[in-house]
């Protein structure tokens, strides 16, 4: 393996670290997480790559749902009940950074979220850059997303595919990114991932 110059982390099940957002709504309001479900596999999606607007697409299940607030109310709950940093992780990427590795985030986001992530969440500030699907217009795993990742990353880096270190804690985007040429992981547990990302330093 070449000397790694940069790691790429994934945002939600890694370095943010809450509940999925349907099961916390349905413990917190009662609103289905079987309802909601096809909203997050269908509409949901095409937010993610900034071609729908989610306050637009979400109205009419949460109405089913039986929601009394607003949308504005509803994002305002979301994006505060998953305001949840995984201080070990966060951590480690101060630490990584002082000895001279670029981190990055990489997630699958709408652009509501991915304001929130940026600015109220201080992500911006801790990551050198922020790479998130609302503003590529491509999500994870598609081929494009890497390629996008990677072309930002050399703009200011003198580096090789192989030398981009990748965590995401679904297999198929680690899979994926692997088949791109990264250096790429599957996250499953703060322990594994400190045993190995120690070795790169």
């Amino acid at each position: 393996m070449k000397k790694i110059k940069c790691v790429v982390f994934d945002a939600d099940g890694m370095v943010i670290d809450s509940e999925v957002f349907s099961v916390q709504l349905e413990k917190d309001y009662g609103i289905s997480n079987d309802l909601m479900l096809p909203f997050f596999k269908g509409p949901f999606q095409e937010c993610v790559v900034g071609k729908a607007d989610l306050k637009e697409e979400i109205v009419s299940f949460l109405e089913r749902g039986g929601w009394k607030s607003s949308v504005d109310e509803l994002l305002d709950y979301w994006f505060k009940v998953q305001h949840k940093l995984n201080d070990k992780i966060v951590k480690e990427i101060k630490r990584l950074r002082k000895e001279g590795v670029s981190c990055y985030l990489a997630s699958n986001q709408e652009k509501y979220r991915d304001e929130y992530i940026r600015k109220n969440m201080g992500l911006e500030n801790i990551f050198d850059d922020i790479f998130l699907s609302s503003d590529m217009g491509y999500k994870k795993p598609q081929k494009e997303f890497y390629e996008k990742i990677f072309q930002k990353i050399v703009s200011d880096n003198s580096i090789e595919k192989q030398q981009i270190m990748l965590w995401d804690d679904k297999e198929e985007n680690a899979e994926k990114a692997r088949q791109f040429g990264f250096e790429a992981r599957t996250y499953k547990n703060f322990e594994d991932f400190e045993k190995e990302i120690k070795h790169i330093t």
